[in-house]
This record gives structure tokens, sequence and C-alpha cells, in this order.
């Protein structure tokens, strides 16, 4: 039986001693290695427009001696070596790969990884020291990451690894999670399994990709809240098709989170919105209540995107609150804004979208029982949900 292989992504000019390290541990281990070059191979310092078209240059050709490698057989997972420049190649090399290929990427972390690894499967080992030079912290590093691709490729394709049932998606917040558990708890009651995506500005990116890949026969995109960072403030990546994909799957849609801005920790909100209603989320994460005039354009906003989808589609407003702190002494309970939902989508919904107003908190008993009446009946059997 030939051996396993991985391949190695690292600028091979200033990360020879490193890739030889890890390469050699591989090798010890019985695992063997193709190594792809990232190095721009740049004879002067370039400028910045240069630097950035050089390495657009490379990542396409590694891009495409990673996908030769792994057509030619053998290959079982990618890792890399890199820090800034280094490190931005190679997330670029694995966004092309398949998302369920076993992807590691070794870095100082100097770069913020969330925008990158949104909807990306990559393992993230820090060096925490720099990657310019072997020393005894870095070969550990190296040796240990040497230790878990082989472990990752040695692994029997069992059925967990080649798991391919569809479920249905759910997107989920902190502000939503009561709703969230219990619908994904009674789906599975009834024989339906759930994923669930953070809607925090980068979930959502991974919840579009797997649509898109036709993993889902069902959709309940109960927290809606990412639409307001990508219009109104806080972090998060691009992601077009967040809320039309797969416009023909049956979907449940509710205002969660749409309520409130996510920012980051509390010193970082601008000073303008420091004064509306808004509670501390975590000490990294602080939520700001949105007004009457931003609420309309969501709501709006919102409609407009589900004109386009073809599939069965309910859409569910619990007008007793949409998040948890939207709640009787909730810090940014707003009844009003609510009601601004619901006018402004009554006005603009398609009327091939069921709206259901209801009167209980998104939370409650009775609103997951709204969802599953919606949803369940366009559902296929779960014996046939393989197919």
């Amino acid at each position: 039986m030939t051996a396993p292989c991985v391949v190695v992504l690292a600028t091979v000019e200033t990360k020879a001693r490193e890739v030889d390290h890890l390469t050699s541990n591989l090798r010890d281990l019985g695992v063997g290695s193709r190594i792809v070059d990232l190095s721009l191979r740049a004879d002067a310092v370039l400028s910045g427009r240069d630097k950035l078209t050089s390495m657009a240059a490379v990542t396409d050709r590694a891009r495409d001696d990673t996908i030769a490698a792994l057509a030619s057989g053998g290959t079982r997972a990618v890792v890399a070596i890199g820090g800034g420049t280094g490190g931005e190649i190679a997330l670029g090399v694995m966004h092309g790969l398949p998302i369920d290929l076993p992807k590691m990427l070794i870095t100082p972390l100097p770069f913020d990884l969330r925008p990158a690894l949104a909807d990306q499967s990559v393992i993230v080992v820090p060096t925490l020291c720099d990657v310019a030079g072997l020393n005894a912290t870095l070969r550990r590093v190296l040796s240990a990451a040497a230790a878990m691709l082989s472990a990752l490729v040695a692994r029997k394709d069992d059925d967990a690894a080649t798991d391919d049932r569809r479920s249905v998606a759910v997107t989920a917040l902190g502000a939503t999670d009561l709703a969230v558990e219990r619908l994904v708890a009674r789906l599975g009651h009834i024989g339906h399994e759930a994923t669930v995506f953070h809607a925090n500005g980068y979930g959502g990116a991974a919840f579009a990709r797997f649509a898109a890949m036709g993993a889902f026969y069902g959709l309940v995109d109960l927290t809606c809240h990412e639409l307001t960072r990508l219009h109104l403030g806080g972090e998060h990546v691009d992601m077009p098709d967040r809320f039309v994909v797969c416009g023909d799957l049956p979907r449940v849609v509710l205002p969660g989170g749409l309520n409130f801005i996510g920012f980051g920790a509390l010193d970082t909100v601008p000073k303008t919105h420091r004064t509306r209603p808004h509670y501390a989320h975590s000490t990294l994460s602080t939520h700001v209540q949105l007004s009457e005039t931003e609420m309309a354009d969501m709501a709006t906003r919102l409609a407009q995107h589900l004109s386009t989808v073809t599939g069965p589609a309910t859409m569910i407003v619990p007008m007793g609150g949409f998040s948890h702190q939207d709640a009787p002494g909730g810090a940014i309970e707003a009844p009003g804004l609510r009601h601004v939902f619901l006018e402004t989508v009554q006005r603009c919904l398609p009327s091939t979208i069921d709206l259901r107003p209801i009167a209980h908190h998104i939370g409650a008993p009775e609103v997951t029982d709204l969802i599953l009446d919606a949803l369940v009946r366009h559902l296929p059997e779960p014996e046939s949900r393989h197919a």
C-alpha cells in the first residue's frame, strides 16, 4: 500500500529549514510529503501593488499544483507554514480545496484569521514565536503538528468520516440560543438532524457554502442578525448569497437578533451609538439597539431577499421579542421596533411568502411549534432524507 502523503505549502525561499524539519518528522512517522513553494522570488523589494499582483499569481499557481497533487492520488491532507504573506497565500490556496479535506496552518497568527476561515475547515496551530529559524519552541510545534497530521491521514474512512447525510440548517446566536436549542431537540425527536451556524458575521458564509453544496433539505433562518452586520455595523465577511441561497428549498425565516447591531468591546463602539440602549454580551461583544429607521430598512431588505425564493417559505414574527434581551426587563426591550418590522414586511413581503405573526417571544415553545408546523410538512420523511 502506498504511504499517505501530505502537501506542504511554504515559502521555501525563507522557510527551508522549517519545512525540512516538518517533512523529516512526517517521514519518521511514515508520511510522505510534496512541497509546493509559495515564494515570491522577487529580486528587489516589491511595491505594494506589485506584491499583491505577485501574491495572487503565486496563489493561483500553487492552488493548481495542489489540486494536481490531490488528483494524482495518495494525498490525504494539506499543511502550510507561514507568517503574514505566506500564511495569506496558503489560505488562498486552501480556499479552492474540498471543504472536508484536512487542512492545517502553522502560523504565529500575524493577522485576524476569522475572515479567511469563515467558510473553511482549517486546523490552526499557533507557533507563538515567529517562523524565522529553528529553535526549541518551533521544533516542538512542528513535531506536534507532524504527529497530528500523521493521525489525520491514517484514519480509516469509517461511517463518521464519510457521513454525507443532509440535514436542516438553523442559524443561531447566543441571543437566540433558547429558541435554537428547543428547535434542534424537537427536530431530532421526529428524526431530522440539524446543522447549526453561528450568525455572527462569519458563520453565515459557511451556512451559504454548505447550502450551495447541497448539504440541506430545509432551512430555518431563525437568526437574521447578519443583515445588520452587512449593512449597519460590526465585523463580517462578504456573503452575497446569505439570504437567498438554495431558494427552492423549504425555509422558515424569523427576525432573530435583527433588533441589534453587534459591535466589539464597549470601548470600540462608536460614541454616537453608546447613547442608545445597549449591553455587554461579553467582554468582546456589545449589542446596540437599532433605531426605528434602521429596523424599517432591515425589514425591507429582508423582504427583498425573500422575494427571490421559489420554494415553500414562511416568515414568523414573534411579537413578544426578537432576542433574549428584547423581553420584559431586558436591556434592549423594544415592542415598538417589533411593530415597525411587522408593518414593513406586511407592505413589502411578496404574497408568495406565508407571513405568520405570533404574540409570543422567539424563545417560547409556541414559536417552536409554529416553526415545525410551517416546515415539517415540506421535508422528506426521515427514512428517505439520505437521498
